[in-house]
């Protein structure tokens, strides 16, 4: 089976060598694994929540776009793409808005944080609070969910949008699936093993702390300038050094070739390695691996209209998703073409047409069940608790399409009231409508 996996990058700055071993590096890597098929896209309306600077959006999406695809990303395997090339987005997070509820987004880290900042200084709590940073967690949810991706990679701190996306989708999966499962409910994958760099102060590297390492910006300059300051201990050449805590063998850990290497740079700075010299080799190390990426990050940056060429034709693949599948959402919604509206059909004198049994999928203290409901609301058939809602969903389709057959493996039992008889007619007039249809 073929995972989809997605990863949105927002554009209010410019790469450094944190964002490069952290999330860059990985994520190219990751998307050359067998049975993937990633998404990777400018999160250029989410930089607008951030920053009203126009010409550092534009800045921020030319040098992104331009550093993943100078690191090798492959835009023939991968979709890659700018989130406003992508108008069904705007829609579908719209129609996720008309099914969340407030009280959910009150609850997101990022409003709850603003809330509590403006409470603690005095202030009324939505001072300062715009409805893009309110709700930015139901435009995230449209990013996921119209490509219905099975895995989002997140820092720990994205994890509870993740779990926003699963509950909106489920939510409309519920009012308008009809028994399918319209959006699959993603999964937060929180990689603790990838590496977090350290800054020139040891502090995490991040522009707020000033404290970054350039991956291509001042060209090898640049570089070695940065990582003269990294503060070092002040002994002396040719005394011991302790490698472990230093901010500057954890960077290097980062880049060398294996962990004889890394073993071996440990035990020359034990033997009395200068700091310097650690430094110099620490450049020659990070130049191998990023000195020919910067040759292209170069080129493209002299020449726009290339990268300009690989979004339009990643937003293209992408439409191709989206365009298909926001029809039948607009579908399921009930904003459907009038030729579409069937005319009320004359009543018929035989009497009212009797009512059938019913599925109903329902959440659970984080499990997800499903139960079958006679023709007179009695429950027939009990599910156990499943892990994901695509399973339950799965069950119950195969349930009404196969009938009595499907029950064979099923997870479920009928309740202390109804026979396996009643089941299993049950069943059967859900078939029979189903091939009627």
């Amino acid at each position: 089976m073929t995972e989809r996996v997605l990863t949105g990058i927002t554009t209010t700055g410019t790469p450094h060598l944190g964002n490069y071993v952290g999330a860059i590096r990985p994520a190219i890597a990751a998307s050359r694994a067998p049975g993937v098929e990633s998404f990777f896209f400018l999160a250029d309306y989410h930089a607008l929540i951030k920053c009203d600077d126009p010409a550092r959006i534009e800045r921020s999406r030319i040098e992104i776009a331009a550093t993943w695809l100078a690191a090798g990303l492959d835009t023939q395997r991968v979709t890659f793409y700018r989130q406003s090339d992508i108008p069904e987005i705007t829609e579908l997070t719209w129609l996720l808005t008309c099914v969340t509820a407030k009280g959910q987004m009150n609850r997101a880290h990022a409003y709850k944080a603003a809330a509590d900042a403006n409470a603690a200084a005095g202030e009324d709590i939505d001072a300062g609070v715009s409805m893009g940073l309110f709700s930015y967690p139901i435009l995230m949810a449209a990013d996921i969910l119209m490509f219905n991706a099975h895995r989002v990679p997140v820092g720990r701190d994205q994890v509870q949008h993740i779990e926003m996306a699963r509950d909106v989708g489920q939510r409309f999966n519920h009012l308008f699936g009809a028994g399918r499962e319209l959006f699959t409910l993603p999964q937060a994958e929180v990689e603790e093993a990838v590496a977090t760099l350290p800054g020139l102060d040891g502090r995490k590297m991040s522009k707020s702390y000033d404290n970054t390492i350039p991956l291509f910006e001042g060209g090898e300059r640049g570089l070695k300038d940065a990582v003269a300051r990294i503060v070092t201990d002040s002994r002396l050449p040719g005394e011991p050094k302790d490698p472990e805590g230093a901010h500057l063998v954890t960077i290097y850990d980062a880049f060398a070739a294996d962990d004889a290497a890394r073993q071996a740079f440990r035990a020359e700075l034990r033997a009395g390695l200068a700091w310097g010299e650690a430094k110099q080799r620490l450049v020659a190390l990070i130049e191998a691996e990023i000195g020919p990426m910067r040759a292209r990050y170069a080129e493209l940056m002299a020449h726009p209209e290339r990268i300009e060429e690989a979004l339009l034709e990643g937003a293209s693949k992408a439409r191709a998703v989206a365009t298909p599948f926001l029809a039948e959402l607009r579908h399921a919604v009930g904003l459907r073409p009038m030729v579409a509206v069937a005319a009320p059909a004359a009543p018929k004198a035989a009497g009212p047409k009797a009512a059938l049994p019913e599925f109903k999928q329902y959440r659970e203290d984080g499990a997800f069940f499903f139960k079958l409901t006679g023709a007179h609301g009695a429950v027939l058939l009990q599910s156990g608790p499943m892990a994901e809602g695509r399973e339950a969903g799965a069950w119950v389709k195969r349930l009404r399409t196969e009938g009595a057959a499907a029950l064979e493996g099923a997870p479920v039992r009928w309740e202390a009231s109804a026979e396996r008889a009643q089941v299993e007619s049950a069943l059967a007039a859900l078939v029979a409508a189903a091939q009627q249809a």
